[in-house]
């Protein structure tokens, strides 16, 4: 009997994650940055669209024709569900990748994405993915691949296998694979616990899996169990995309184009003397221990001219995501959280503190005229973005084609939080993708809808909602289940979402 899965695990549903990266707008900002062309994206791909959220999203707030695979059909019911739902138009199927890259009605796209799935599917099907880019992604276009790397994987592989021993071994037949997980995490702890001398030579071996241990038990039995698990260095990706005529772009993570975040002064100095990409960036993610790239590669990348580049970005719309009083001037990179030149930075906030769209010229300007040089005030606007606190903005009539697919989306979505907290991204047709909105927010926007007014009112509405399904909240270390007190904690939240955070959301048009 053929096993329809492939080796891949099927009996634990995936996690309903968004991932940025496949945003158009994102795809051009990256690009552009560094110094590249960026496609015109009409028709996108995604495969291997898990639960289907960031497809949906996408296809619902931008206007782009998408097509996608996922070989799950519990996973490609709901996503198509959610389809019929906003009236977006995406294709979603239930086929093998063989099977959907076969099809002969598929339009060649501008945008291939894959977050993840290359790192987790066997050879043959690698093979298949180099295949159908190469038939289907037109000149110029763009593919996006998420994949584990090899370099930042290797102290914690004999780990991934021992979990994996353990899981298939040590367990009653028919234990629930989440729990045989658990057990593994467990036995592995004390392994290490016990001073070996694997331990001893990878002391970090140990906080990593401490952290494992808080994470969702979904998304660790599909990145850690699956059959097929490949981290890969960058040179042998390139070595196998490059039979699809596929030249390295950039990363889609905006940060990691800031070198100041992520690399001291002797390493930048090194990589510049390397004249090998492959080579190059093979020991930049030796220099970042980089687990987890996430890559845009193009088929026949254009450089531009600078003022090309400049033109291009100038033209570009921004909107602050983040109220003004909680910018916090920091970014994440691989060197750990650095502080922002405040001097750049905040005139930039405070010129965007309005949360209307401007343009990148206008931001420009803002900083040069506080004393900023032009690159520098560029780098601000990129890394303000990287960080979470500025967003790119579609142009008007785009905004108002797609407002009444969000519109129906996010309605739908917002049903599904009387259930579950599964869902944490609704759609902004201003951004063309996601925002980010926890479980309680959505039910205060869910009350709204029904006609309810009041912070007071909203809450109520929550507290129905929780208490029906005998769940409560929580505040730092205190939790709130008992009807009264969680409907008062309910309404606190209410009034702070009305104050904080609901005006925002109604810029990006979520609500």
């Amino acid at each position: 009997m053929n096993d329809w899965t492939d080796g891949y695990i099927n009996n634990i549903p995936y996690t309903y994650g968004y991932f940025n990266a496949f945003n158009p707008l994102r795809v051009k900002l990256a690009l552009l940055n560094a110094g590249l062309a960026a496609p015109e994206i009409r028709t996108a791909c995604e495969l291997g669209f898990g639960q289907g959220m960031s497809i949906n999203i996408i296809a619902a707030a931008s206007g782009i024709e998408w097509h996608g695979t996922d070989f799950n059909p519990a996973q490609a019911v709901f996503a198509q569900e959610v389809a019929t739902a906003s009236g977006s138009g995406a294709q979603l199927h239930e086929d093998t990748f063989a099977d959907f890259c076969a099809h002969s009605d598929l339009p060649d796209f501008d945008f291939i994405g894959l977050h993840g799935i290359w790192s987790w599917v066997s050879g043959a099907n690698r093979t298949i993915i180099v295949n159908f880019a190469r038939r289907k992604l037109k000149p110029g276009g763009v593919l996006y691949l998420g994949y584990n790397t090899n370099i930042g994987w290797a102290a914690l592989s004999p780990l991934r296998d021992l979990l994996v021993g353990h899981a298939e071994t040590m367990s009653a037949p028919g234990t629930d694979i989440a729990r045989r997980l658990d057990a593994a995490l467990d036995f592995a702890e004390k392994l290490l616990a016990a001073n070996t001398r694997y331990g001893r030579a990878n002391p970090n071996v140990l906080e990593r899996l401490k952290r494992m241990k808080k994470q969702d038990r979904h998304y660790l039995v599909h990145e850690l169990l699956n059959r097929d698990w490949e981290p890969m260095n960058f040179s042998d990706v390139a070595q196998l995309l490059d039979e699809a005529k596929l030249n390295y772009g950039c990363s889609s993570a905006l940060l990691h184009h800031i070198d100041a975040l992520n690399l001291t002064v002797e390493q930048q100095t090194m990589l510049r003397d390397l004249p090998d990409l492959n080579f190059r960036e093979n020991v930049r993610d030796m220099m970042t221990n980089n687990q987890f790239r996430r890559d845009y590669w193009i088929k026949g990348a254009r450089k531009l001219s600078p003022q090309e580049r400049l033109d291009a970005l100038r033209a570009m719309r921004f909107i602050l995501l983040t109220p003004r009083e909680k910018v916090t001037f920091k970014a994440k990179g691989a060197l750990g959280e650095g502080a922002l030149h405040e001097n750049v930075h905040a005139p930039i906030v405070d010129f965007l503190a309005d949360h209307q769209p401007h343009t990148f010229a206008e931001i420009e300007q803002v900083a040069i005229d506080h004393g900023a040089p032009a690159v520098q005030a560029q780098q601000a606007i990129l890394t303000l973005t990287g960080a979470g606190n500025l967003a790119p903005v579609q142009d008007d009539t785009t905004i108002e084609q797609a407002r009444p697919i969000t519109d129906k989306l996010n309605r739908h979505l917002l049903e599904r939080a009387r259930y579950s907290s599964s869902i944490g991204t609704l759609a902004s047709p201003v951004t063309g993708g996601g925002a980010t909105v926890e479980r309680t927010h959505q039910l205060f926007l869910l009350a709204r809808t029904q006609g309810h007014t009041t912070p007071a009112e909203w809450g109520a509405f929550a507290q129905q909602a929780y208490t029906a399904q005998n769940q409560g909240v929580q505040r730092g270390n205190e939790s709130f289940t008992e009807p009264e007190a969680l409907k008062a904690e309910l309404i606190r939240q209410a009034e702070e979402f009305a104050e904080e955070r609901l005006s925002l959301l109604e810029v990006l048009q979520v609500t």
